[in-house]
């Protein structure tokens, strides 16, 4: 068995998944989806660099940079092409296209009945101020983002009249929650397979908890509303696993704010001894082979 992992660079992230495939006898190869060739006609061939990524079982998506919407419509659609052509991905194109837009995710889990933040989302400078002035105290996100990187919380209108006329100079879209005040601390839940795998307290030295931020961290037993929702919410969005975040507002109101599709766990491994690379390779199981094998017959035209 042969698996890919999709990453820009190498880190602690990459090195605890090889570890993790090697020890269970499996071959890897790592490469970049920023050097992707992509052949139609002739039959079907999917590489990066030297890489022919058909051959693959299995892919483990760790970043999807940032670029041009041609470039992520490209990227996006290659990830298609794998997994029509049999190759597993984890997690997989359809689930990514939903977590990597907040709004998109929002929706997704407002329709699904769980508690989101008061939100909006607009083009328009006048609505976006009109939402300021309706809520009084917001935080403004980018639409994609992760580790609470371009997060700032306005509660000053001439401050809001400003960050947003920079944002509609730079044609930016407008994505404005509400601001809970949870004290500093959110709680991080992450699910895989299905399951609750572990959770854990993310308290910070302001009103952001982010373990990238220095929040300090520590093990938590969620509530079985929070477990409930994270699993609801990972289920909704086809994630094989994710870190759900919530806060709780001082109203005892518990809220979702974020499902990451493609996150990060050191945090949540150093404080709960979960080796959450282990069971994210439980995930890349050996019927990915014969399910490869029937896609490849399909796509030249043979029966499976």
């Amino acid at each position: 068995m042969i698996a890919g992992i999709l990453r820009s660079r190498e880190g602690w992230h990459i090195d605890q998944l090889e570890n993790a495939l090697r020890g269970r006898g499996i071959e890897v190869v790592k490469f970049s989806i920023t050097d992707l060739l992509l052949s139609i006609g002739g039959g079907a061939k999917i590489s990066s660099g030297d890489i022919d990524l058909t051959r693959l079982d299995a892919i483990i998506v760790r970043i999807i940079p940032l670029g041009s919407m041609e470039q992520l419509m490209f990227r996006i659609n290659a990830l298609h092409r794998l997994k029509n052509l049999g190759v597993r991905i984890i997690n997989r194109p359809s689930a990514i296209e939903k977590t990597v837009d907040k709004s998109y995710t929002s929706h997704l889990l407002a329709d699904a009945g769980i508690n989101t933040p008061e939100t909006v989302v607009c083009e328009r400078f006048d609505d976006a101020m009109a939402a300021f002035i309706r809520m009084g105290d917001v935080v403004v996100k980018p639409l994609s983002g992760s580790c609470g990187l371009g997060i700032v919380r306005i509660s000053d209108k001439d401050i809001a009249y400003r960050v947003f006329r920079v944002m509609e100079q730079s044609r930016f879209v407008y994505y404005i929650q509400k601001f809970v005040d949870c004290g500093g601390r959110s709680v991080r839940i992450f699910v895989i397979n299905g399951k609750v795998a572990g959770a854990m307290t993310r308290t910070g030295s302001d009103w952001k908890a982010n373990f990238s931020k220095q929040a300090v961290v520590a093990p938590c037993d969620p509530s079985a509303s929070q477990a409930e929702n994270a699993l609801k919410a990972a289920k909704i969005l086809g994630l094989d696993y994710a870190g759900v975040d919530f806060l709780v507002g001082d109203n005892g109101s518990e809220y979702v704010i974020e499902v990451n599709g493609i996150p990060g766990w050191k945090g949540l491994q150093q404080t709960t001894g979960v080796c959450i690379a282990e069971k994210i390779i439980d995930c890349v199981t050996y019927e990915t082979i014969e399910t490869k094998q029937n896609s490849r017959s399909r796509a030249d035209g043979m029966p499976a």
